[in-house]
């Protein structure tokens, strides 16, 4: 029996740097705040609480705030939030990742002047954080249907399902140029292959369109890597918190790959039924997956053979 355990499998650089901060900051013996979970991972969460870490989960409850440290976490918050600490004299240490502050600089930027396209999942934590850096009202797009009938102008609407069933694109003529500048970023860890395929699209329309390919390249290594383990393997097993959104898409691509292939949260959750036929289990871990969990898993695959 082969087990072969993803290189990249676990903490990426942004999480494991705002993990280590909250617990570093409990330490100091005072009042600890993370707005949001710090990370999508229950056991993580369930932890850090059980050592005092208290979540705020709406705006209302941090401008009610009046002490203590506010972490912000890994997937970034929007530009009025960091206001709203500042205005109201809150200590606070920003952990967003580097790779997303990157984004927040550019759509900034790029707003001024350009309708603003973010690919990714709209309502995930780092895409509205993302909008919440635009002039304007920024549009988020995540599938195929959606991107065919974008238009800059229902951009102001902010929202891409408000015209989706209605409005339909009419291409723009060979020769024919769109004088209409659109900035297009992606969520940090969107499917590399999906967003190449919506971008696609956008280049079909004729447009000034100015592609800022921001998906993390830890997330593409992520995803080539277990899409080359799971199409040699009998069966896959994808390690990841269910409201993780790259471990999702982990798991997406292992099951195009191998057909047998389990996305669970701790080894508690999985039950093997293998056969003679099984010689090799490939596994792999979503960016905010602790080792101790995936050492659980390759520890209990280890066990039933």
């Amino acid at each position: 029996m082969e087990i072969t355990l993803a290189k990249t499998a676990g903490f990426c650089f942004g999480v494991k740097r705002a993990v280590d901060q909250v617990y570093e900051q409990l330490k100091q013996n005072k009042p600890i705040y993370t707005y949001g979970p710090i990370i999508h991972n229950e056991e993580v969460v369930r932890d850090l609480v059980e050592k005092g870490v208290r979540i705020i989960e709406t705006e209302e409850e941090l401008a009610a705030l009046r002490n203590g440290t506010v972490i912000i976490r890994s997937h970034g918050v929007p530009e009025r939030i960091i206001t709203l600490l500042k205005e109201n004299g809150l200590e606070y240490i920003d952990m967003t990742c580097p790779f997303v502050k990157r984004i927040h600089e550019i759509v900034s930027r790029e707003s001024v002047h350009s309708h603003i396209v973010i690919i990714g999942n709209p309502g995930h934590p780092e895409v509205e954080g993302i909008r919440g850096w635009s002039k304007t009202p920024a549009v988020v797009i995540s599938t195929k249907e959606e991107a065919c009938l974008y238009e800059p102008e229902e951009s102001q609407c902010g929202n891409i399902e408000n015209f989706v069933q209605t409005k339909q694109h009419q291409p723009v003529k060979q020769g024919e140029k769109n004088e209409k500048h659109i900035c297009i970023v992606a969520q940090t860890t969107f499917n590399y292959n999906k967003f190449q395929e919506l971008v696609e699209i956008f280049m079909k329309k004729g447009y000034d369109i100015n592609i800022m390919n921001t998906i993390c390249d830890a997330t593409r290594k992520r995803q080539a890597e277990a899409k080359e383990i799971a199409s040699d393997a009998d069966i896959m097993i994808v390690v990841g918190d269910t409201q993780s959104s790259n471990s999702k898409k982990l798991y997406e691509i292992c099951q195009q790959e191998c057909a047998r292939t389990y996305f669970i949260q701790t080894g508690r959750d999985l039950e093997l039924k293998v056969d003679d036929t099984v010689r090799k289990i490939g596994i792999t871990a979503g960016a905010s997956t602790p080792n101790n969990i995936i050492e659980e898993v390759q520890n209990y695959v280890r066990s039933i053979f």
